[in-house]
């Protein structure tokens, strides 16, 4: 089984804009959901794109569960994000003008596809999330971040993603040089707040 292909786009056209922002929905969600919160974010001079899902999920077990549970949606869905990105580098935005924003089973993927495939980005916002595995191994990850920044806002607890696991994730992140800005809610609940939104629009889309 493997996702389709399916970008849902807003902002402005790829072919005018110089910077993109790729976003990631969470489990059960649309596209269309993801982009909307695009209007709190200082994003106007982007181009938007937010590939959908199929069946509106990325994988079908907990991102802590073994890999192989969650095989072979996983790899799809990371390949589906690298078409996303190399869609925006046609269209000749350098990846140095490429952003991210993922929610919960999005930002996992977010931060698992970023850590894979580390350089120089313009930056990602992962709102609930870390990398993606029952261990992580660091086998999968390379590359230099070169200073990326990248904002992970969590709550404590989360019914999904352990506190223990962003930590993690921040760590691996900053060892592979990226500019990593954790904030931790305590018992927020599993949604976004205006808090993170302005941490985001402040380190990410300055």
């Amino acid at each position: 089984m493997a996702h389709t292909l399916d970008i849902k786009t807003a902002g402005l056209d790829l072919d005018k804009a110089e910077k993109a922002l790729i976003m990631l929905h969470g489990r059960g969600a649309a596209a269309t959901d993801i982009l909307s919160l695009s209007q709190h974010l200082n994003v106007v001079d982007f181009a938007l794109l937010a590939p959908q899902a199929t069946n509106y999920t990325w994988y079908p077990q907990s991102f802590i569960a073994p890999v192989e549970q969650n095989e072979p949606w996983l790899s799809s869905a990371l390949e589906i994000v690298n078409q996303t990105v190399q869609s925006a580098f046609d269209a000749g935005i350098a990846t140095e003008n490429i952003y991210f924003f993922g929610f919960s089973q999005g930002a996992c993927l977010t931060l698992e596809f970023l850590a894979r495939n580390a350089q120089r980005y313009g930056g990602a916002t992962a709102v609930i999330g870390g990398v993606i595995g029952e261990r992580i191994d660091g086998r999968n990850y390379q590359g230099d971040f070169q200073q990326t920044p990248i904002f992970i806002g969590t709550s404590n607890p989360d019914s999904h993603v352990p506190v223990e696991r962003v930590y993690a994730s921040e760590n691996i992140l900053k060892e592979m040089n990226a500019d990593v800005t954790v904030k931790v809610y305590d018992n927020f609940g599993h949604s976004i707040n205006q808090d993170e939104i302005e941490w985001a629009n402040k380190i990410v889309f300055k």
